[in-house]
Formats: C-alpha cells, sequence, structure tokens
C-alpha cells in the first residue's frame, strides 16, 4: 500500500515545489480602469487566466470594487492573485501576479509604467489625456512588458524606446502609427531569424 501511494505523495510534491519556483513571465495582467471601474486599457499574458472578456471585466470590477476606495498606494490579494496599484485623479493603474510573486517586482513595473506615462503625457495623468494618447501608451506598456516578462523597469529607457521625450510634444496620431508600423516590422524580422535559426538547429 505505501509502494503504491509514495510515487503520488512524491509527484503531488514535486508540482508543488515546481508552483512556488520563480518564474521569468512575472506579470499576469496589465490594466487601467477610470473612476467609475470602467477598462481603458488591458493586456492579459496569461492564456489561462480568464480566458473570455466577460471573465476579464469580472474579474476586475472585482479589483477595482475592492481598492478604489484606498487614499494610497496598495497591494492586494484578489480571487489568488497578487494585485499592487496606484490612482491618479480619475484613473486607476493595476499591475497583477500570481500569489507567490514577489510585490517588490509588481510594483517596479507599476512605477515604470507611471512614470512613463507621466512623461508622454506631460504629467497630466488623466482620463481624457490618456484616451487621447492611447496609442503611444500601449507602445510603453509593450516595452515595458513583453508576453508578462518584464523588459525594463527605468522609465528614462522606456521613453527612449518609444521614441518620445520628456521636453518635446506628444507623438502626433500619424507618428505614432508609423511607429507602431516599424515595431510590428522589427517584429517579424526578430521572429523569423528566430525560425531560421530553429531550423538551421534542428538540420543539424
Amino acid at each position: 500500500m505505501t509502494a503504491q501511494t509514495c510515487p503520488r505523495q512524491h509527484q503531488r510534491t514535486t508540482m508543488e515545489i515546481a508552483s512556488l519556483e520563480p518564474s521569468l513571465y512575472t506579470v499576469k495582467a496589465v490594466f487601467i480602469l477610470d473612476n467609475d471601474g470602467n477598462r481603458l486599457l488591458s493586456k492579459y499574458y496569461d492564456k489561462e487566466l480568464y480566458p473570455s472578456m466577460k471573465e476579464q471585466k469580472n474579474f476586475e470590477k472585482n479589483v477595482f470594487n475592492k481598492t478604489h476606495k484606498a487614499d494610497t498606494d496598495e497591494i492586494a490579494f484578489v480571487e489568488g492573485m497578487t494585485i499592487v496599484y496606484k490612482c491618479s485623479i480619475d484613473l486607476f493603474f493595476y499591475v497583477v501576479g500570481s500569489s507567490q510573486e514577489n510585490e517588490l517586482m509588481l510594483m517596479a513595473v507599476l512605477n515604470c509604467l507611471f512614470e512613463s506615462l507621466g512623461q508622454i503625457l506631460r504629467k497630466n495623468v488623466e482620463r481624457r489625456c490618456l484616451l487621447d494618447n492611447l496609442d503611444g501608451v500601449f507602445l510603453v506598456v509593450d516595452e515595458i512588458i513583453d508576453g508578462g516578462v518584464i523588459l525594463e523597469s527605468d522609465p528614462q529607457q522606456v521613453i527612449q524606446k518609444v521614441n518620445y521625450r520628456a521636453d518635446e510634444n506628444p507623438l502626433s496620431e500619424q507618428s505614432v502609427a508609423q511607429h507602431i508600423t516599424d515595431k510590428l516590422a522589427m517584429t517579424s524580422n526578430i521572429m523569423q531569424s528566430a525560425k531560421e535559426q530553429i531550423k538551421w538547429s534542428i538540420l543539424k
């Protein structure tokens, strides 16, 4: 009897340990809500976490209801997720990680996002200004996080990468669109190069 149950116990223990090991995919989701809890921007990096739009919005509503009355930056634990958040005028910024995630890492992402947006929006971090520059906001998020992996936590580096400067006006719609086109082309080239490397490694 003991010999039969040991492998299962070992398997469970191994799975539990694996779940506690640090992961490169630190961020599960990022979203920005207005002061009524309406979604302005959201990106979910874990396909198994709230896969449908309805599940995502229910989660965001639950998070908002439990956090929007806070007067200061906080850390919350909602539905098994670790959430760090910050409010500014009529906006709420959220970064979501797993229950085992390091809050300091998530907070570094949140602060980088907030400070970067503060620069591109010329410190007008409020709903109307954010919606007027939404394409640029998406670019900032993509420079900080890629598929859940933290790429950058220095706001100055983020600003440089999306071709913003603190002493210049925000990008026009045309220049933002061109930047997106260039970014997509660059991503496509990187993916093609990766495929070629994989193909040649297999042939070897």
